[in-house]
């Protein structure tokens, strides 16, 4: 009798992982059939079709990089040149969103075999035509960068809150080229994107405009 009582909690074990294999296989995978044709189960690691791929939606991708970098570079010249917490923590918050938005276009554009550099290799100011790669809408100019470079405090408030509002109001103009391209934004993945950079980029142009209007980010009569 006692070898019974032994053997039970093995055979529950048993039962047990028996049933927590079962809920952890993955379903399988059921594509429909065409029009009077019988459905087919596909492996269960299938994974679908990735959606036709647009000439629009590969150089948004790829110029929004390239737009985000310069927003990246932008932020990482705070901490040196002004003290201001409301500065420092809306640049934070851009610097982090769009690092990481990077990492998602980069990946997005490998999954379908395209460059994630819009760039001749070797030859960063060409395209891959050998034509001069013009700054994306909104993208500061060399000049605006040097002096940005150059200022501390206020000054330096001002011109990173204006330039970066002129920074944002560009990639704006870009997700409206995009969905207004036919066939483009028709992935889910990039349409979700998108849109979420133009919801984010409308509210933080609001928080910066709210910003200029206060006396400690405007530069004094002697820097203008």
């Amino acid at each position: 009798m006692a070898r019974r009582f032994r053997i039970l909690p093995i055979l529950l074990l048993g039962s047990a992982a028996v049933a927590a294999t079962a809920q952890t296989a993955p379903a399988p995978v059921v594509q429909p059939g065409a029009p009077g044709q019988p459905s087919k189960t596909l492996p269960a690691n299938t994974r679908p079709p990735l959606p036709p791929l647009s000439a629009a939606d590969v150089s948004f991708m790829q110029g929004m990089i390239m737009h985000h970098n310069q927003a990246v570079v932008m932020t990482a010249l705070i901490p040196s040149r002004t003290q201001n917490p409301e500065v420092r923590e809306l640049g934070k918050k851009i610097s982090i969103s769009q690092t990481d938005e990077m990492k998602f276009m980069k990946r997005w554009l490998t999954a379908r075999n395209q460059p994630t550099d819009m760039s001749m290799p070797g030859m960063p100011d060409m395209d891959m035509h050998g034509n001069e790669i013009p700054l994306m809408p909104g993208m500061l100019t060399p000049k605006q960068m040097e002096a940005l470079r150059a200022a501390h405090g206020a000054e330096f408030d001002h011109l990173f809150l204006t330039g970066m509002i002129q920074h944002h109001t560009g990639a704006l103009i870009m997700v409206g080229h995009l969905f207004q391209s036919p066939g483009a934004g028709q992935d889910a993945d990039l349409f979700d994107f998108a849109t979420d950079v133009d919801n984010t980029q409308r509210a933080e142009i609001r928080i910066m405009q709210n910003l200029l209007a206060q006396e400690s980010v405007t530069p004094s009569k002697e820097k203008q």
